[in-house]
């Protein structure tokens, strides 16, 4: 037990004096090491993580990233094709991808962010030089998206002013010319992004006429499909109405018909039961409705009229 305790303490001895002296030195996961002789590199680039060896004094470890980084520019003023001014801020995100020729081009982080600066700049300035304010600003032709519920309208190819490229693309190109141009500094760029866009003010009036104009231009079509909407349940509406009004004035009809078969039915049954007492009856509902104390009757005693007036036992 004592004799592996002392083994150990050994090696550690002898890794803290390697390390003292120079011999030994540490890659981590997220680093890769270039070796320098007398400032020149010398070997492969050192990728794999662990403990690793070289001459002391006279060689030294350069580290470099192997994770992504950030890149912030500045924001520059731009001329579109129209001939626009607008401000543009980008943002970005590369990677080491060769240590060496880093180390022989650019030297370090700092010296590589300048770079960048260089890169990223003008591929901006080409892109944006290169293409109208409306493409910059806008990514599609349609004036409203979808929200998170999909309950917006989509007005598609209403706007304006179409556009063929858009700012996705725009972008795209911008990353496509970066890449093209990163390499030989040992630098991979993996994604560009115009984080923002800022008008000069004679183009800000511009640009927020345009989209009051653009809205304008949705809502009238907004009101146009209403009042087209409307018509069409007015005119169901009016058609409902007049099914409802013509069923109800033929099933008002049909028990109406009903109800004067049923009267004259029972007129007729009363009538065959005792004839001359319905005469008896009619007749004297027709002196109430004819004669009155105004009324003067010129009657001949033999008159049909008169006959219930000579007494009951008339015939």
């Amino acid at each position: 037990m004592k004799l592996a305790v002392t083994v150990i303490a050994g090696v550690l001895v002898l890794v803290l004096i390697l390390f003292m002296v120079g011999w030994a030195y540490v890659v981590p996961e997220t680093h890769q090491v270039v070796i320098t002789q007398f400032g020149k590199p010398i070997g492969e680039i050192v990728t794999e993580a662990g403990l690793h060896f070289k001459k002391p004094f006279i060689q030294k470890a350069q580290y470099f990233e192997k994770r992504l980084l950030g890149w912030d520019g500045d924001p520059n003023q731009i001329p579109t094709k129209d001939k626009k001014f607008i401000w543009v801020d980008t943002t970005a995100r590369w990677k080491i991808d060769n240590a060496l020729t880093f180390l022989q081009t650019v030297g370090n982080e700092t010296g590589a962010q300048s770079k960048m600066d260089d890169i990223i700049n003008s591929a901006t300035r080409d892109a944006i030089t290169s293409h109208l304010l409306v493409e910059v600003v806008r990514d599609s032709n349609r004036i409203i998206e979808l929200d998170e519920d999909n309950k917006d309208m989509i007005v598609t190819d209403e706007a304006l002013e179409s556009i063929e490229v858009g700012r996705k693309k725009m972008e795209e190109a911008i990353l496509k010319i970066a890449q093209e141009l990163a390499p030989q500094y040992g630098i991979e760029v993996v994604d560009v992004r115009i984080k923002r866009l800022n008008y000069v003010e004679n183009v800000r009036n511009e640009v927020y006429g345009r989209m009051i104009a653009e809205r304008k231009r949705a809502a009238e079509l907004y009101r146009s499909e209403g009042h087209g909407k409307r018509a069409e349940i007015d005119g169901q509406r009016g058609k409902e109405l007049k099914r409802i009004t013509s069923e109800a004035y033929r099933t008002a009809q049909g028990l109406k018909g009903t109800a004067d078969a049923e009267v004259t039915k029972i007129y007729a049954d009363a009538y065959n039961q005792d004839p001359e007492f319905y005469s008896f009856l009619k007749t004297l509902d027709t002196y109430g409705k004819t004669i009155d104390s105004n009324t003067t009757l010129i009657l001949t005693t033999e008159d049909e009229y008169y006959r219930h007036l000579k007494g009951p036992e008339a015939k």
